[in-house]
């Protein structure tokens, strides 16, 4: 296929899944017990009068129909109109405008880490015995399947509290990150040794390297030119998901740590019932997932070709 066709395929797709999510966000909020109404004027504790009440159901059309309210709702969208937020009285783009960009950064730090992790213990696997290769088997199989608050917890009363080396919330430094980062990084790599340890093993048999060997390369030198392309490409494909996996796992990590992001600006949307903000969190939160997913096979295509085109 193409770059054309594949990019055009690519749109066609990212619609429909923007869609798709728009779609189930408009039913989820109306399915949260609760007036949205109450929500717009400030929460139930605002003990708006019934007349209030009214009068922001006719504003915002929650009057309407339920399948008018819906192609409003898509109208709104298309034309990239997310409102003004409930429950902070701005507009939702200013509010994206500032926690995204927290998030994608964390997000990212964590990914990078996640790989140099992921290539460090299967550079460290090449080199141990038996016992160190089981060993680190054991070692990954927990890291990828400790969950986030656990893991965010022993580190901060290991490097915070006990040692007293790394903040123990977001401070905005650059020590700030540190104990997020790793939170969510570590499980991530533990993930993608896993799916490289077969693959490398695989390649580290093969007969390119065998010859390479034979030409008096050493075993960890073969590693570095010639497995590592072919083992890792298994952990590429799932960059994207990858990705996706730290956004959702931001949501955690960001409370645990009072990080001001998505995370918590969406879980208190959904808390709030405020629509427009969980309308635009989420819609903007599959877009940066469609573009990863992009990129990662963009990456793909370029590093395996041949398997791309298949």
């Amino acid at each position: 296929m193409g770059t054309l066709g594949w990019a055009a395929r690519k749109l066609g797709g990212a619609l429909v899944v923007l869609w798709l999510v728009a779609t189930a966000i408009f039913i989820g909020i109306r399915l949260i017990p609760g007036d949205p109404a109450e929500a717009i004027m400030g929460g139930p504790g605002s003990q708006a009068s019934a007349q209030a009440l009214a009068a922001a159901r006719a504003e915002f059309g929650l009057d309407q129909p339920v399948a008018v309210q819906y192609l409003m709702f898509l109208g709104k969208l298309a034309r990239l109109d997310f409102g003004t937020s409930y429950a902070l009285k701005r507009p939702v783009t200013d509010v994206m405008a500032e926690v995204l960009p927290k998030t994608i950064i964390l997000a990212l730090l964590a990914l990078a880490a996640a790989w140099a992790l992921a290539l460090l213990f299967a550079a460290l696997a090449m080199r141990a015995n038996r016992f160190g290769a089981w060993l680190g088997g054991m070692v990954e199989i927990v890291a990828a399947a400790v969950p986030h608050f656990w893991l965010g917890a022993v580190l901060i009363m290991v490097f915070s509290s006990a040692l007293g080396w790394l903040p123990a919330v977001d401070n905005g430094t650059a020590a700030g990150l540190v104990l997020p980062v790793l939170t969510l990084a570590l499980p991530l790599a533990g993930f993608l040794t896993q799916l490289m340890r077969d693959s490398l093993a695989t390649a580290m048999s093969s007969q390119f390297a065998l010859a390479a060997r034979a030409r008096g390369e050493s075993r960890l030198a073969v590693f570095w030119r010639h497995g590592l392309r072919h083992a890792s490409l298994p952990a590429l494909n799932l960059t994207g998901w990858a990705f996706s996996s730290l956004l959702s796992g931001a949501v955690v990590v960001e409370v645990i740590f009072a990080r001001p992001g998505l995370g918590r600006s969406l879980l208190s949307a959904v808390l709030a019932r405020d629509i427009p903000m969980v309308t635009g969190l989420a819609l903007f939160s599959a877009l940066v997932y469609i573009l990863v997913m992009a990129l990662t096979e963009a990456v793909q295509r370029a590093v395996d070709p041949a398997g791309a085109a298949s």
